[in-house]
């Protein structure tokens, strides 16, 4: 676990719904004091349906494939932002997995000098159906792991994926 980088830098999403574009490598800190950091979190999450994992994935309104998560609001801590934003998305209250938690970092392209940290953790949902928030999530898709992986263009989150999917 811990922090992890994209490994190719520049790599960032394709075409007309390019929200995010990981210019560089680097760690905030070694970029000096003139960027804004954004913090955000969330989750992969999965079920199990007939011995098959399926992997939880959200496309937003401007359509771009995402797992859920938001930005974290007053003091709350990583993991009760990650709650409340899996909640507001999908209507779900998975139960998280101890000893999962990733990060992902890149700068944002609508945001010049705005740099922004997400925070991953894994967590299963068994009973349910995810509703999707209406004006914020287009669709809810349930996966397996291959399928889900095709739909990133960004590298972090098909980095992300595949740690969870080697954790599980």
């Amino acid at each position: 676990a811990g922090k992890r980088r994209s490994r190719k830098p520049g790599a960032g999403r394709r075409g007309a719904f390019c929200k995010m574009v990981c210019l560089s490598h680097l760690p905030l800190w070694e970029k000096g004091n003139d960027m804004n950091l954004e913090k955000s979190c969330g989750a992969i999450v999965f079920t199990r349906r007939d011995g098959q994992l399926l992997f939880l994935i959200v496309q937003e309104a401007a359509g771009a494939y995402s797992f859920p998560k938001g930005d974290m609001e007053g003091d709350e801590t990583e993991m009760e932002t990650a709650r409340r934003e899996i909640w507001e998305e999908t209507g779900l209250r998975p139960a998280f997995l101890p000893g999962f938690r990733e990060t992902d970092e890149y700068d944002l392209a609508e945001k010049p000098g705005t740099r922004k940290r997400v925070t991953y953790f894994l967590a299963e949902f068994k009973d349910g159906s995810p509703i999707p928030r209406q004006g914020e999530i287009q669709k809810i898709m349930l996966l397996p792991y291959d399928r889900a992986l095709q739909l990133f263009d960004y590298a972090g989150a098909r980095r992300i994926l595949t740690a969870a999917y080697s954790f599980l």
